[in-house]
């Protein structure tokens, strides 16, 4: 079980971390469009994650011949999981220290351009700002970015483990 869950979770890893890594350097950050990015990098997501369903499917098939409970199977996709995501989070932190050491700093200034050109009144302009540089803040710390990065996947993770198990289980 353990070399199918690694295995899954690596393929869900390197496949994020591609996904990822093609869509950063392809980015136009002069373009202030980053919507595209946001649904390409979504999709990314979404794509490599599906090695949890194919992980689970193959465990409850080779290594319980063809019956597996909700919370074993819960169980492996949740840990397939975790490593893809481990995968995106170190790449991230890589690209974010190396190459894209201004991306937070850029991403702001698109995202503040938006809030300040939307039409709001100017108080609810300034609070928005303010939200934004107190995040940037933040984000500026590797730490806190480890964490902030997680959270773009492993929910999504943790959803697709929930359906593949619902899905796959068999008493």
């Amino acid at each position: 079980m353990k070399s199918i869950v690694i295995k899954y979770g690596l393929i869900g890893g390197v496949i994020v971390s591609i996904f990822m890594s093609i869509n950063m350097f392809n980015m136009d950050m002069e373009s202030a469009d980053m919507d595209m990015a946001e649904y390409i990098g979504y999709a990314g997501i979404f794509i490599a994650l599906t090695s949890i369903f194919f992980g689970v499917r193959k465990i409850r098939d080779n290594e319980y011949n063809g019956s597996i409970s909700f919370g074993k199977a819960f169980k492996v996709g949740f840990l397939i999981a975790l490593i893809a995501s481990t995968l995106y989070v170190i790449t991230w932190m890589v690209l974010s220290e190396t190459y894209f050491a201004d991306f937070g700093a850029q991403y702001n200034a698109i995202e503040i351009e938006k809030i300040k050109s939307s039409g709001l009144s100017e108080a609810e302009i300034n609070a928005q700002v303010q939200s934004m540089e107190a995040f940037m803040k933040m984000y500026e710390n590797p730490i806190a970015r480890f964490f902030i990065t997680y959270i773009e996947i492993l929910p999504l993770g943790f959803l697709i483990s929930l359906i593949s198990a619902a899905i796959l289980r068999k008493k």
